[in-house]
């Protein structure tokens, strides 16, 4: 009989490696990079595709023990044209992924850059949109809201009218009332200005979302999905608010909530109301 399994013999052998530190670092690299590309396929159509390449390459695998040579040429030749294909079909997911990327270091370089007087200001543009959202979500009044951060929405949105006009809550009902004729499409916020309307987002992909939700939320899940930006989105057929950041929506929020989610995404204080003076009588 053969020598059974030796666990004092395979810890030696495993003490005996020459791994030093920049070995380590090794494995930790590829640790995050595998766990990145698991956190870009997971929840995107890439999934789909990520099994049948698992597939593939199974096939291939037991064509090669087996020495199946006219079907491991076929997937040999199939594989090196299907990598060029993968990045034609999947450019907009691997885009987004890029921008991701690169769009932290630059929002850290940007919070650094903030003063308070900027953060003031992004303070009162929040309170006006939510402001807008809640009397907009009591009549169910459609809206679908986008604030821009580091990507570039020009090369992402479609169409739109420019109107580069402080964000208040009256501009903002005024343009998604159903008679206007700018209140199908969507609002985008730049840098604390109301800076186009009436702009068409693409869709999500996803198509786990549930089909009880409509086009502006499709919409606004599309573009957070696509960009770094932060979708807001009033149900006209319910009235609930609801946020769209990263591919992921939260339904049914209250004005509060909305407030306390676009107050810690964009790092400022709530704005306080001023407490009224008591008055003396007895003076």
């Amino acid at each position: 009989m053969g020598e059974g399994f030796n666990l004092g013999k395979l810890i030696s052998n495993l003490g005996s490696l020459d791994i030093g530190v920049f070995d380590v670092i090794d494995i930790i690299l590829v640790t995050v990079l595998l766990y990145l590309v698991y956190v870009f396929i997971r929840d995107r159509r890439a999934g789909k595709v990520a099994a049948g390449i698992f597939v593939i390459f199974i096939v291939y695998v037991i064509s090669s023990l087996l020495n199946l040579g006219t079907l491991k040429f076929i997937i040999e030749n199939i594989t090196q044209l299907g990598l060029i294909s993968l990045v034609i079909v999947f450019q907009p997911e691997l885009r987004s992924a890029l921008e991701k990327v690169g769009g932290e270091p630059l929002k850290g370089l940007k919070n650094i850059s903030d003063t308070d007087k900027s953060k003031q200001g992004m303070s009162l543009v929040i309170e006006e949109v939510a402001d807008a959202c809640e009397i907009m979500s009591s009549e169910k009044t459609g809206a679908l809201i986008v604030f821009e951060n580091t990507t570039n929405l020009d090369v992402v949105v479609k169409g739109g009218t420019v109107i580069n006009s402080d964000a208040t809550s009256e501009l903002i009902r005024n343009i998604f009332y159903k008679g206007a004729p700018l209140h199908d499409g969507a609002m985008i916020i730049r840098e604390g200005k109301l800076y186009k309307a009436g702009c068409l987002l693409p869709l999500s992909a996803n198509d786990k979302m549930s089909k009880s939700l409509g086009t502006r939320h499709h919409a606004g899940m599309g573009i957070s999905e696509e960009s770094d930006a932060v979708a807001i989105i009033v149900s006209e057929e319910t009235g609930h608010i609801s946020v769209a950041r990263s591919g992921k929506l939260k339904i049914d929020l209250s004005k509060a909530a909305l407030l306390s989610e676009l107050n810690a995404i964009y790092d400022v204080a709530p704005k306080r109301t001023p407490k009224k003076k008591k008055v003396n009588k007895d003076a």
